[in-house]
């Protein structure tokens, strides 16, 4: 389509600017057009589920949040299955959306949210202005993301602009309406089912459906293309509502909390960050990462992001050792799925002791120093 051309968006005709950033909806629109005939006959919507993921630049591939979140509308919800990747750089977006389109089920992946390069790619105002305008479009019935950082930022931005409510930390699609999510700190599980017209906006937890392999096509990949100039334009309306500034993160050779097999966390029985380090040669013994309680990244022993908990980021890893951690609640929450828990503490009526599989009443002091000198290096 050339400057000045027409394209049939599903519901009215719309200048096409250039052949470039709209080429992608040609295609996506022509695949939708037989389901959204019908589905406006009827009044529903489109059949078929956006999937948004983040891709942030020096990460070395798909996060832990998103290939959860693929493998959610890859397995478990409408197709077709089209993908949206927010990046703060250009190279991560493309590199991201390359592997995206290999995988079996998608039909179209779109990247380059904004026109303007750095992090603010991933602001949720623009993004959420992004995300709306490609639902007016595509129509599609479910719109997923992970329940990380950058989905929970995101979703309740597009949920209020779309008013419709959304379905958070979901661990289970019972069916295309119908979810599983934890409530109570997780003591409790709540069926809930959305009757509401729609689009149904959901985010889906890590531990809950990162396990699950990622389909790969057959054949030709998906076709991957930029974001419309009309979905960029939405976006850079709202870029004035916020302005990236910075982000100070912490270096690390171990994996990430959130995605590791093994991990060492420390409570506030370990008084000082001094203390709290006997840990890192623990972990990276184990070839683990490093976390912590809220009480221990209160008192300053340690940074917040290696908080595990209701408030910080759950982890369902395969070995999970909780050292000088009672056990409350809001911890619990972040950590009860690990495959196999480990707990040492002095106080043998410690609450963490009722979710452990394995016990060890003593001195840490004592314990951690004999422990790290008796196992080998696993790096």
């Amino acid at each position: 389509a050339g400057a000045g051309a027409e394209r049939r968006s599903g519901k009215e005709l719309t200048k096409v600017g250039s052949s470039g950033g709209e080429m992608w909806s040609r295609t996506l629109l022509k695949s939708l057009r037989g389901a959204r005939q019908s589905s406006q006959q009827s009044g529903e919507r489109s059949l078929g589920t956006l999937c948004i993921v983040e891709a942030k630049d020096g990460a070395g591939g798909l996060d832990s949040a998103s290939k959860a979140t693929l493998a959610c509308a890859q397995k478990h919800l409408p197709k077709p299955f089209v993908a949206l990747v927010a990046s703060d750089a250009k190279g991560a977006s493309e590199a991201a959306a390359g592997e995206i389109a290999s995988l079996a089920g998608v039909e179209t992946v779109l990247h380059g949210v904004s026109d303007k390069e750095g992090a603010n790619g991933l602001l949720a105002e623009p993004l959420s202005q992004v995300v709306a305008a490609l639902v007016g479009k595509l129509e599609p019935t479910h719109v997923v993301t992970g329940s990380n950082t950058f989905g929970k930022n995101l979703l309740p931005r597009v949920a209020a602009l779309l008013d419709s409510a959304p379905i958070t930390d979901v661990v289970q699609v019972v069916d295309e309406s119908t979810f599983v999510r934890p409530i109570y700190a997780g003591n409790a599980l709540s069926t809930v089912k959305f009757v509401g017209k729609g689009p149904l906006l959901l985010s889906v937890r890590t531990t809950a459906f990162g396990s699950e392999a990622l389909e790969t096509a057959q054949g030709a990949g998906a076709e991957v293309a930029s974001v419309g100039a009309e979905e960029v334009a939405a976006g850079a309306a709202a870029e004035a509502l916020s302005e990236w500034v910075g982000e100070e993160k912490s270096e690390s050779e171990r994996p990430q909390l959130d995605a590791a097999r093994v991990v060492v966390s420390g409570g506030r029985a370990l008084k000082s960050k001094e203390n709290f380090e006997m840990l890192e040669k623990l972990a990276d013994q184990l070839g683990g990462a490093l976390g912590a309680s809220r009480a221990a990244v209160d008192a300053g022993m340690c940074s917040n992001d290696l908080q595990v908990g209701q408030t910080g980021k759950v982890v369902a890893p395969e070995l999970y050792l909780a050292i000088g951690i009672s056990g409350a609640i809001q911890h619990l929450a972040g950590m009860k799925d690990s495959k196999t828990i480990v707990a040492i503490n002095k106080d043998p009526e410690a609450p963490i002791f009722k979710v452990a599989d394995y016990g060890l009443v003593g001195d840490l002091f004592k314990i951690i120093p004999e422990l790290a000198e008796k196992l080998p290096s696993q790096k």
